[in-house]
């Protein structure tokens, strides 16, 4: 069963496979990160790593069994109780439920380790999957947005907000 876990540094190599397998499917529904971003993976996850160690973001990882990274989910932005989501799963673990759910256990973690009791989020509109889990998970639809130059919908969730 796969499994949430705070980004540490020797997640560096699966992780960065996972970005490069999936960068075709995140393309269709996020604007692409660029070869730079690949080209400096390395030192990107050590500065992310940094900046998590202050407490300004949070990212996890859902792990599978055999160590391989199937998603990322992060805090970011966080500050007075409050933070933004945000999410990217593997294609081929799509379907299975594995966002839904870690999105539902980010947000508990977010309230019961970070102390955030609102959680915001952002997604393109034609990013159907992404907004049905935020629905899944107790987002509600609070306006619309530029998502790097595609249209896209605001979302706001309150620790007090069930989920289901």
């Amino acid at each position: 069963m796969p499994r949430l876990q705070p980004l540490r540094a020797e997640h560096a190599p699966a992780l960065l496979t996972f970005e490069r397998e999936n960068r075709g499917f995140f393309v269709a529904s996020v604007p692409d990160r660029g070869d730079t971003f690949f080209a400096e993976f390395s030192a990107r996850h050590e500065a992310r790593l940094a900046e998590q160690a202050t407490g300004a973001i949070a990212f996890h990882v859902l792990v599978d069994e055999n160590g391989e990274v199937l998603g990322r989910f992060n805090l970011v932005d966080i500050a007075d109780g409050e933070a933004e989501i945000g999410y990217r799963l593997a294609e081929k673990a799509t379907g299975r439920g594995l966002a839904t759910s870690a999105v539902l256990e980010l947000c508990a973690l977010a309230a019961d380790r970070y102390g955030i009791h609102t959680l915001r989020a952002e997604t393109t509109l034609d990013n159907a999957a992404s907004r049905a889990v935020l629905a899944r998970t107790g987002f509600v639809p609070t306006g619309t947005a530029d998502f790097a130059g595609s249209p896209g919908l605001t979302y706001v969730r309150h620790s007090s907000t069930a989920g289901p």
